[in-house]
């Protein structure tokens, strides 16, 4: 189970995440798939939840007491396997299985395989909906645990999103935290140009949600604004993480060619010597 999140050591997030980062962009260039700039902008989220916030445990991922994360943004599965890997939910040696035949690490996550993965996800507006689901089972059942759920600012462009939105707050879901992975950016373009979602925090406000905004990759402020929840009782909480596509390395950053791509060999190179350090194997 996890630390207490007040007594986490100075730069151990920050350190977390960048091997978060290298290790995800080199099993997207092994793989020759994936989706490195969801990634890249999702780590700091993940790296928080999982070593500072969940109530989770590695050598018992079925503790029937733990809090459920849900990765609704399943296409970005490289940063979430190496955010478990390196928490200790299966050996890091796997990741280099990373979409391989017969693998375990799939593009998209798959709760029946991998140890840690509570919902199969990757088809857009599918994650969200299992998050209200087990979060009302939870009440239901007076049960403690919490869900987290991890959405992309695109993927709310999806309607079922939004009839999840609506049954969680019908249901009041005080024991549901919803973050939006806020990149500005999907495939093809920005979010605003293909389909505006914005004023989002109104929406969300506007569907019975509590709503705080913040800097995904400020670990100190995404600390923060975790130890708050919920926000306000009898209302689901959102926390709006205002990212930036392929964060950490210089040519992916804010660029939606990164949103599905495969770096080469140069590239690879340049985006570990960026990170601050070689390939961790």
């Amino acid at each position: 189970m996890n630390q207490d999140s007040e007594s986490l050591p100075g730069g151990l997030l920050e350190s977390l995440a960048r091997r978060v980062r290298r290790r995800s962009i080199q099993m997207v260039y092994e793989a020759g798939l994936g989706h490195p700039g969801g990634d890249l902008s999702a780590a700091d989220i993940l790296v928080t939840l999982y070593f500072g916030v969940l109530r989770v445990d590695a050598g018992d991922a079925e503790w029937a007491q733990r809090d459920r994360f849900i990765m609704s943004k399943g296409h970005c599965s490289a940063s979430l396997y190496a955010t478990l890997a390196f928490k200790g939910f299966f050996p890091e040696e796997e990741l280099a299985e990373f979409m391989a035949p017969l693998s375990r690490l799939n593009g998209h996550p798959n709760r029946t395989e991998l140890p840690g993965v509570e919902a199969n996800t990757g088809p857009l507006g599918h994650g969200f909906p299992i998050a209200v689901g087990a979060a009302l089972a939870a009440k239901m059942d007076d049960a403690p645990w919490r869900t987290f759920v991890l959405t992309g600012d695109g993927e709310l462009q999806e309607g079922s999103n939004w009839e999840a939105i609506m049954a969680a707050a019908h249901y009041r879901l005080d024991n549901l935290v919803a973050i939006v992975d806020r990149n500005g950016i999907q495939q093809g373009g920005p979010t605003e140009s293909i389909l505006a979602v914005e004023p989002l925090a109104e929406k969300f406000r506007a569907f019975g949600w509590a709503v705080r905004e913040t800097d995904g990759h400020d670990f100190a402020a995404l600390l923060e604004v975790f130890r708050a929840v919920p926000f306000q009782p009898g209302r689901p909480s959102c926390i709006l993480a205002k990212t930036t596509k392929g964060k950490g390395v210089s040519f992916m950053e804010g660029r939606a060619r990164w949103h599905h791509g495969v770096p080469d060999d140069a590239q690879l190179a340049a985006a570990l010597a960026e990170l601050g350090a070689e390939s961790d194997g």
